[in-house]
């Protein structure tokens, strides 16, 4: 069950990594991110104007929700806290409380991408797709 939830989590936040096509402040990111930003901005042709325009996205967007996510964090921290000490009520209690954290999560990166595929041409859309499909077939494999 915890390796579904690490992987419900990092399948949100690669979703909205992968909506990003510029890389964060100095190009790194959080865990390399900003480097696969650079990459898929590449891949996707992105004009200097594009990429500023992801990037005010990413930022306002972090800026919004940024109680929101260090709520969500905390949540996530006190589940691994209780599951540890193998309480398993409190688990169960924080799981569904955080349901609507998870949902909410989603609307916020759906969002998100909304804004960042609308900066897009036609043609940038369908290779972002390609290489969305193309991601979710390697991880299939792995």
């Amino acid at each position: 069950m915890k390796n579904k939830w690490i992987a419900a989590v990092a399948v949100l936040t690669l979703t909205a990594s992968i909506a990003v096509a510029a890389p964060h402040g100095d190009g790194r990111g959080r865990r390399g991110h900003g480097e696969f930003g650079a990459k898929f901005a590449e891949k996707l042709n992105l004009t200097d104007a594009q990429k500023e325009q992801v990037k005010a996205i990413r930022q306002e967007s972090r800026q919004q929700n940024q109680a929101f996510f260090q709520s969500f964090r905390q949540s996530m921290q006190d589940l691994r806290e209780a599951k540890k000490a193998n309480d398993t009520a409190k688990a169960d209690a924080l799981k569904a409380a955080m349901q609507p954290q998870r949902e909410q999560m989603k609307q916020i990166r759906d969002a998100e991408k909304q804004r960042i595929l609308s900066v897009l041409t036609a043609e940038q859309r369908t290779q972002w797709e390609q290489l969305k499909a193309q991601r979710g077939e390697r991880r299939h494999q792995h």
